[in-house]
């Protein structure tokens, strides 16, 4: 059997300018599972948020002076769903974790994702550190209090 060589050279510039993508900062989210959900080019915290239902918007398409976002969203599609809103019905398309099903975000036009002018992101549904919950995914909930080692017994 012959003897394998192999040889690689390294390289590199001092002198090179950056180009756009080398300096983009790209923030990954995941499900509260742990599943890799989203990865964009902003902090979801810097995001606008619908009135509806203080879910996070991103946009798919450039609209004068508001840039879209740049990100790719990993979930599983369902089929349309009627939310009942102050101004009506709405007919959106839910998506949801590949791994726990859990609802993660919607859009209003049929799948595939980033088909519409928005993604919309359910608030508290991604957390930037796995394992561990964000900070907004029980605001709105009522207080459930306990003491820790105790059942109550009725």
């Amino acid at each position: 059997m012959p003897k394998v060589v192999s040889r690689s050279a390294i390289s590199s510039s001092t002198d090179a300018k950056p180009t756009a993508s080398s300096t983009a900062a790209l923030k990954v989210y995941y499900c509260l599972c742990g599943e890799f959900i989203l990865v964009v080019d902003r902090d979801l915290g810097t995001l606008p948020r619908r009135r509806t239902d203080e879910s996070i918007i991103l946009r798919n398409e450039d609209d004068g002076d508001q840039k879209a976002q740049i990100f790719k969203v990993n979930a599983v599609h369902s089929g349309p769903t009627l939310i009942e809103r102050a101004t009506g019905l709405e007919k959106l398309w839910q998506f949801h974790c590949p791994r726990c099903n859990l609802p993660i975000g919607y859009q209003i036009t049929p799948p595939p994702a980033k088909s519409g002018p928005f993604f919309y992101l359910l608030r508290g549904a991604l957390t930037q550190i796995q394992g561990q919950l964000p900070v907004d995914a029980f605001e709105g909930e009522e207080d459930v209090q306990g003491v820790e080692g105790e059942v109550a017994m009725t």
